[in-house]
C-alpha cells in the first residue's frame, strides 16, 4: 500500500506540474468557452486515462527489463529535458484552435478525441512512461491521470476568473525548476545505485 501511495503522490505532482502551461491545458480553456465544464472534464478524463494506461504499460515493461540504476539516470536526464521543454512552452496551432472552436459533435466525444490525439507523444505521456519505470503501474496511472485532470480543471477555473489570462512566465519557470530538481534527484539516485 505504501508503494501505491508514493507512486500516486509523485505521479500526481509531476504530471500536475508538467501540465501547467501545456497545449492541452490551452485546449481545455478553449473547449470550456464552447461547452459546459463537466462534459469537457469527462472528455479530458477518459482520454487521459487511456493515454496514461498505455504510457504506464510501456514504462512498467521497461522498468521490469532494465537495471534500475540506468533507468534512474535516463529518467533524470529526461526530466531535465522536460524542464527545458517547459521553458520553451507550448502553443495551440491554428488547426488545433479551429478544431476546438468548431466542434459540433457531442462535447465529451469531441474533447476526448482531441485530447487523446494531442497527448500522444506529449511531455506528460513521456513523463508518465518515465515515472512508471520507477514506481508501480497502478499508482502511477491513477496519479498521473488525476494530476492532469486537476491541472486542466484549474486552468478552466482560473482562466474563467482571470478572463483567460494566466501568469505564464511564473508557471513556466516554476514548472521548469521543479522538473530540474526531480531530474537532478533521479540522476543522483542512479549514480548511487551504480556505484
Amino acid at each position: 500500500m505504501e508503494g501505491f501511495l508514493v507512486a500516486l503522490a509523485v505521479s500526481f505532482g509531476v504530471i500536475f506540474v508538467a501540465e501547467l502551461g501545456d497545449k492541452s491545458q490551452l485546449m481545455a480553456l478553449t473547449f470550456a468557452t464552447r461547452f459546459k465544464t463537466v462534459p469537457v472534464l469527462i472528455g479530458i478524463t477518459v482520454a487521459t486515462a487511456v493515454v496514461h494506461l498505455v504510457s504506464v504499460a510501456i514504462g512498467y515493461g521497461l522498468g521490469a527489463t532494465l537495471p534500475t540504476g540506468w533507468i534512474a539516470l535516463v529518467a533524470g536526464v529526461a526530466f531535465l529535458g522536460f524542464g527545458a521543454w517547459t521553458l520553451r512552452g507550448d502553443t495551440l496551432t491554428e488547426e488545433e484552435k479551429r478544431k476546438a472552436e468548431r466542434s459540433t459533435k457531442s462535447a465529451v466525444f469531441a474533447v476526448g478525441v482531441a485530447f487523446f490525439l494531442a497527448e500522444l507523444g506529449d511531455k506528460t505521456m513521456l513523463a508518465t512512461i518515465t515515472l512508471a519505470t520507477q514506481y508501480g503501474w497502478f499508482g502511477t496511472w491513477i496519479g498521473s491521470t488525476v494530476g492532469m485532470v486537476a491541472a486542466d480543471a484549474l486552468a478552466i477555473v482560473v482562466g474563467r476568473m482571470l478572463g483567460r489570462r494566466l501568469p505564464e512566465k511564473t508557471i513556466k519557470y516554476g514548472a521548469a525548476i521543479l522538473f530540474a530538481i526531480c531530474g537532478l534527484w533521479l540522476i543522483l539516485d542512479g549514480v548511487n545505485q551504480l556505484t
